[in-house]
């Protein structure tokens, strides 16, 4: 059964958590000076990687989840407490410190190592709150069928985002950093939103399972 409803969530959550306009900045800051190639090379190893984390989020999260003894809504209480963070700094126009590296972790770079992988895509994009909303979802959708509303949901977004790295050179020129800060608190709100959606439909849950 296909839920347009649940896809346009589903994007909106993804857009929202990775930001593929707030990481542009970020996307040029890593690869300046490189050239043209080396950039869309780099824009392709992060599409692959974010497109393999999803797939591995999606089908062996919950394989993951039982092997530690944790259930859904114990993990969709948890994760929502966490995408929630993730949310409250983007609403104060702070970065996050579950999606970005400590300035340790980047000292003294290597100028010849591939960030493609560290830290565009881990933790970035892939950051526990994107794995956290993503089981969420691939719980949610197997246990209503809704399979097909979330392959449409997570593959648009996918598409949105490869082609915005893939303009980020182009785009770069014209996005100023007021529009940044406007979409990084806009994107804060719809996360927040999702957030709370998550931790009540987990507290129901266990409400319900005190009251009876």
């Amino acid at each position: 059964m296909f839920d347009a409803a649940f896809a346009l969530k589903v994007f909106a959550a993804l857009f929202a958590i990775m930001n593929p306009i707030a990481n542009i900045p970020v996307f040029l800051s890593l690869t300046e000076g490189s050239s043209d190639s080396a950039k869309r090379r780099t824009a392709a190893v992060a599409l692959f990687g974010v497109s393999i984390g999803c797939v591995i989020a999606l089908v062996a999260g919950a394989a993951i989840l039982r092997m530690f003894g944790i259930t859904i809504n114990d993990f969709r209480l948890a994760g929502g407490l966490l995408v929630l963070l993730i949310a409250l700094d983007m609403l104060h126009g702070s970065t996050s410190a579950q999606h970005h590296p400590g300035q340790t972790e980047l000292a003294d770079p290597d100028p010849a190592a591939d960030v493609a992988v560290y830290p565009l895509t881990i933790p970035l994009l892939v950051g526990p709150g994107t794995i956290a909303t993503l089981i969420v979802f691939g719980q949610t959708a197997a246990a209503q069928g809704r399979i097909p509303s979330l392959v449409v949901g997570v593959a648009g977004f996918l598409v949105l985002l490869g082609s915005s790295l893939f303009a980020a050179p182009a785009i770069g020129h014209h996005l100023s950093a007021k529009v940044t800060a406007i979409t990084k608190r806009l994107m804060g709100m719809v996360l927040a939103a999702i957030a709370m959606e998550m931790m009540l439909a987990s507290l129901q849950v266990f409400l319900k399972g005190v009251l009876h």
